[in-house]
């Protein structure tokens, strides 16, 4: 039950975001009078949150979640970790935290890609593939624009 509201949870914060950026670009396609100064502003906000709610999903749902990964019948991965290609290099048995997950949203809303942790299933990567998309939409679109703007 627990995990069902936190899916609930990350799905009304990933859709308020969602919307947030909408209507970023919306002002920012349909003519806005802000400056550049506030639409760097506006933007960053939903870049962390984009970052945090993504860290989000994929700590919930890797393996069955949180509780689940600290079974030893978890189910298989459905991210790849260094740690787990390097049995020796940390303790045993090691098993992924929070951090590990906001890391790998971090690391993929900035190189719009998966750097050290690779996505094994179909879900984890269609999601990699909308936090990139995001996180893009907000590079490209609204910094840059935005850049073009300061004076």
């Amino acid at each position: 039950m627990i995990g069902l509201a936190a899916i609930v949870l990350i799905v009304l914060i990933n859709v308020s975001n969602v919307v947030s950026l909408v209507e970023l670009v919306d002002k920012l396609l349909f003519g806005t009078k802000a400056g550049g100064r506030a639409l760097i502003i506006a933007s960053v906000p939903i870049w962390l949150t984009n970052v945090i709610v993504f860290g989000l999903w994929y700590w919930e749902l890797d393996r069955g979640g949180p509780a689940c990964r600290l079974q030893p019948d978890h189910p298989r991965p459905d991210f790849l970790f260094p740690q787990m290609t390097a049995p020796g290099a940390t303790s045993e048995p090691w098993s992924p935290t929070f951090l590990d997950y906001l890391y790998t949203s971090f690391t993929n809303a900035t190189a719009f890609s998966p750097t050290d942790t690779m996505p094994l299933t179909p879900w984890a990567k269609l999601l990699m593939m909308v936090q990139s998309l995001a996180s893009l939409l907000l590079v490209a679109l609204v910094i840059s624009r935005a850049v073009n703007i300061l004076s």
